[in-house]
């Protein structure tokens, strides 16, 4: 009997739900068999299954907006994450015990046959394919419905919590590919054997790293230093370590765009009115061509309409495009592949702390939005303890604070600190992993190489 070819990809599994577990698994699109999909939202999903996944989209959605409102909103969203929240790290102990929440997403499998259509009749087409999960439950479905191919599941923050893991996490064969260290021992806490946790970095976008020797990062990180370090403070003090990781050569000696701003909501829509408050404190900088803004609406049209609306009332419609920019696409693919391509020419990414806390790791300094939720709280933590991000100050003085962080040098540390101690291979090392390039976690390498 001939022997059955093998097909170098895998299942990739998504859910909508924000931003959050769609944009690293858009990264891993090069090596998704037919596509990457959206376990609830897919042809043939059965309504009753989408009717589920819907209402508790919209529920989450809802509650991050109402964060906001007094008392009764903010009490609310306080329940919501009490239910989700990660336990404090110290002291070390034993947090392998099940918490309602994954007791709540095992029932949704066993009881309620969530995602069994889709293993049953969607990935029965290659059954032993490898399965890449960027949210836990179809990778405990997995388990529980017997997949064939080995199990994958990308942790999507600087913390997490017990949910991520499998109810008896010392018999279950997932494989968990983790952000950073800390999420690499909380694993080990939460009862899951060394064996199975790789310790791989956040998926970044290619387009945004220039294969293994980085090209691109370097490039675009040397022309961000040059606008984030105006009177060269830091490259008077740390250019040893700029010349190390850069070469030297990456530093242009002109500016090559406009010292430029990124705010960015989130998938659920929440804090446009910042960018509002930040647009209306930049508007006489703007004017004089000190910055260049960029308001990212994600997939939300009506941010994208109170954005415009807030640019009207100030005047500023002639910028409209060219000064000040709104990032708006109908897909998420098309907003994914947009936005990547315009942080290479962003300076100053500020935004909440959700999943890209990890791209301070492509030397974007982050401006930290208040946070939304537990595992907000811990990626703040994490940009704060590698000196890559610094909270927000008074948003109605962004025209003061900012340049004075410009002018001291304190964004063009924050950038090299991100790019030097943030992992940032970890698109290339999921890749290596699941194509069997490497045989453990010792062959993988989740920062630059800086001497390649």
């Amino acid at each position: 009997m001939p022997r059955k070819k093998r097909i170098h990809k895998a299942w990739v599994l998504t859910v909508d739900m924000g931003y959050g577990h769609q944009r690293p698994a858009h990264v891993l699109q090069d090596i998704a068999y037919n596509g990457i999909i959206t376990v609830n939202d897919f042809p043939g999903i059965p309504a009753h299954e989408k009717a589920t996944w819907t209402d508790n989209r919209k529920g989450y959605e809802w509650i991050s907006r109402m964060k906001s409102a007094p008392v009764i909103g903010n009490a609310l969203f306080e329940i919501f994450d009490k239910i989700q929240e990660i336990p404090s790290f110290y002291p070390r102990r034993d947090l392998s015990k099940s918490n309602l929440q994954l007791l709540h997403t095992y029932r949704l499998i066993e009881k309620e046959q969530v995602c069994r259509y889709l293993f049953n009749h969607v990935l029965s087409e290659q059954p032993d394919l490898p399965l890449v999960c960027t949210f836990f439950l179809p990778a405990f479905a997995a388990e529980v419905y017997g997949y064939q191919g080995d199990i994958y599941l990308q942790v999507c923050d600087a913390d997490m919590s017990r949910t991520w893991v499998a109810r008896d996490p010392k018999k279950s064969r997932i494989k968990y590919l983790a952000p950073n260290k800390r999420v690499v021992e909380r694993l080990k806490l939460y009862g899951v054997p060394e064996k199975n946790i790789f310790f791989t970095g956040f998926p970044l976008p290619k387009e945004n790293i220039g294969g293994l020797d980085a090209k691109i990062l370097k490039k675009d990180l040397g022309a961000r230093i040059y606008n984030l370090d105006p009177h060269s403070h830091t490259r008077h003090k740390f250019g040893h370590i700029i010349n190390y990781h850069l070469s030297g050569k990456n530093i242009p000696k002109r500016a090559t765009h406009p010292l430029t701003l990124m705010f960015a909501v989130g998938g659920a829509g929440g804090q446009r009115e910042l960018g509002g408050q930040i647009l209306k404190s930049l508007k006489t900088k703007i004017l004089k061509g000190a910055i260049d803004f960029i308001l990212v609406a994600g997939v939300k049209q009506d941010v994208a309409d109170y954005f415009k609306s807030e640019i009207k009332a100030l005047g500023l419609n002639k910028e409209l495009g060219e000064s000040v920019k709104i990032i708006i696409e109908k897909t998420k693919k098309d907003y994914f592949d947009v936005f990547n391509k315009a942080l290479r020419m962003t300076d100053i990414l500020w935004t909440k702390p959700s999943e890209l806390s990890f791209y301070t790791a492509l030397g974007l300094p982050i401006i930290m939005a208040p946070s939304i939720g537990s595992q907000e709280d811990f990626n703040r933590m994490w940009l704060k303890t590698i000196a890559a991000g610094i909270s927000q100050d008074d948003p109605r003085y962004t025209d003061e604070w900012l340049f004075d962080w410009l002018n001291s040098g304190w964004l063009a540390r924050a950038a090299l600190n991100g790019f030097v101690e943030a992992p940032v291979m970890g698109t290339y090392n999921v890749e290596k992993l699941i194509l069997g390039k490497v045989k453990n976690s010792k062959d993988i390498t989740p920062h630059v190489i800086s001497n390649i």
